[in-house]
């Protein structure tokens, strides 16, 4: 069965960076549609970052571009999410989502993914 392990959650303070890392187990990521969603307490989940790991196009929320970075590393079957000047906004916890077929579609959507990780928690302090 598909696994997806998050990591490098954290708390830290305005301004901040971290580096959350999603490991897939069971399945390579090549060729697939991966993405980073979050939900904060009393929010719906939202797409933050998405990545076609076949061709490198990516999608960021308006709310984080320029400040979150996502990647691949194909060698490590592994999804990053590279977030600076952290903002108590983006407080919530982050999930690791990964859709099979059909590659990404801009503005994704929960529904599109099939695969989930149990999340990291995120909490920035101003």
């Amino acid at each position: 069965q598909v696994q997806l392990v998050e990591s490098g959650g954290g708390s830290v303070q305005a301004g901040g960076s971290l580096r959350l890392s999603c490991a897939a187990s069971r399945v390579t990521i090549s060729r697939r549609c991966m993405a980073w969603f979050r939900q904060a307490p009393g929010k719906e989940r939202e797409a933050v970052a998405s990545i076609y790991t076949g061709g490198g196009s990516t999608y960021y929320a308006d709310s984080v571009k320029g400040r979150f970075t996502i990647s691949q590393d194909n060698a490590k079957n592994t999804v990053y999410l590279q977030m600076n000047g952290l903002k108590s906004e983006d407080t919530a916890m982050y999930y690791c989502a990964l859709r099979l077929w059909g590659g990404c579609i801009s503005g994704p959507r929960a529904g599109d993914f099939g695969y989930w990780g149990q999340g990291t928690q995120v909490t920035v302090s101003s």
